[in-house]
């Protein structure tokens, strides 16, 4: 078993004088009249934060914060025919001994940081609801995590990471959470590692695939007949106009990463504008502080592989080709396990509920009011507490891991 090694964040002087000099040689593109957000990230944004990024931002109070907050560890981790990777993760232990272990598995662009409000609910104990142990995972190439080095690293790999990490710190049977890639990984962690290790699986970001005649008969001919409903419907109009006007990103990650990458290594400008376009067009009107953008994007300037690292999983998801990588969140793979879903209104994937049905064993499903893709930041309180009843008592996934029913 590999050798765990405590963490703390702590860039060197150095990169952050380098930050310094390449933002007060930025140099700015010009901008339509009233292009608002129609164009892209709106300049006056831009000229907002990389003018707080460069003057009034102090990287070392949030990295202190961060390490503070979030106990985090390294350890090397073997990955059949990618070598062995080291990779960084938060693990925060609950005082209920008997608390249920949990893996975090963020996305793109997101990072173990997304879980940051979450860590604090969901190791609370208590007598009205259960207690987790929970592992945030910086994926590899992500955070302060090492980058694979080699061609396809695909889900199978990420989720061999994910497994080795949890049975290498004494989980040899845990459920996980995940949006985004995470939704990938984590279904891919259920149908390889479950149900021997992997025990029940939560996402906030379902896909799926309409009904047909001959894999939902009854769903199918209720949809021929009844129609959708007006919130489907709204949810499909998201979904196209995602499609028409929001996929751009990841055809260039998913197509020529490399290409793109030289600009993100090269300018925490071009970084910026590249992130903070989807934390605002993928939130629920999410009131973004200047700070809290500032420092998710300066985990990826700073992190260990470099920002071009992350974009990296488009490419090999898909295999160089966009079409054949969205295919993926909708594609069949069987999981015999218990899942839970959580949908948000503001995300950018919005699915009807029957589409879901063969993703696998569904026993909940619950609808939110608001929200948006990065739940566990935006609205921690409702998905921990989605958590909380699909694992507690009454429950339906209640004591699926054995002796670890979350409560003392």
């Amino acid at each position: 078993m590999s050798t765990e090694n405590a963490f703390q964040i702590s860039v060197p002087d150095d990169s952050l004088s380098l930050l310094r000099q390449k933002l007060a040689l930025v140099s700015l593109p010009d901008e339509l009249e009233d292009a608002g957000w129609e164009y892209g990230v709106p300049l006056a944004d831009i000229r907002r934060l990389v003018d707080r990024w460069a003057n009034g931002y102090d990287w070392r109070h949030h990295e202190a914060l961060l390490n503070a907050e979030l106990p985090q560890f390294t350890r090397d981790i073997p990955v059949d025919g990618h070598g062995t990777l080291n990779i960084h993760y938060i693990h925060k232990k609950s005082d209920t001994k008997t608390a249920i272990p949990l893996l975090f598995v963020h996305g793109w662009p997101g990072s173990f940081f997304e879980a940051r409000k979450l860590v604090p609910l969901l190791t609370q104990n208590s007598e009205h609801h259960p207690s987790f142990h929970v592992v945030a995972i910086s994926l590899p190439g992500y955070g302060f995590s090492k980058a694979p080095s080699k061609k396809r690293f695909d889900m199978d790999q990420y989720a061999e990471v994910c497994n080795k990490l949890m049975l290498a710190l004494g989980y040899d049977e845990y459920v996980t959470q995940g949006g985004d890639w995470g939704f990938l990984i984590t279904r891919k962690i259920a149908h390889l590692y479950g149900p021997r290790h992997s025990k029940a699986w939560h996402t906030n970001f379902p896909g799926g695939q309409p009904p047909s005649l001959f894999t939902q008969p009854l769903d199918f001919l209720s949809m021929l007949i009844n129609g959708l409903t007006a919130k489907e419907k709204e949810g499909l109009q998201r979904v196209q106009h995602f499609i028409a006007t929001g996929c751009g990103y990841s055809a260039e990650q998913g197509t020529k990463p490399q290409t793109l990458g030289y600009s993100l290594a090269d300018s925490p400008v071009g970084l910026l504008a590249w992130i903070y376009e989807k934390l605002v067009a993928w939130t629920d009107q999410y009131p973004w502080k200047d700070d809290e953008v500032l420092t998710w994007v300066s985990i990826y300037w700073f992190s260990r592989a470099g920002p071009a690292a992350a974009g990296r999983i488009y490419f090999e998801v898909g295999e160089g080709e966009p079409a054949k990588q969205m295919a993926r969140f909708s594609a069949h793979e069987s999981t015999s396990i218990p899942l839970g879903i959580s949908r948000f209104p503001g995300e950018i994937v919005c699915f009807p509920k029957s589409w879901s049905k063969n993703l696998g064993k569904i026993v909940f499903d619950r609808e939110h009011d608001g929200g948006g893709h990065f739940a566990a930041y935006e609205k921690p309180e409702a998905l921990s507490g989605d958590l909380r009843d699909m694992f507690g008592q009454g429950g339906p996934a209640f004591g699926v891991v054995k002796g670890r029913n979350g409560y003392d």
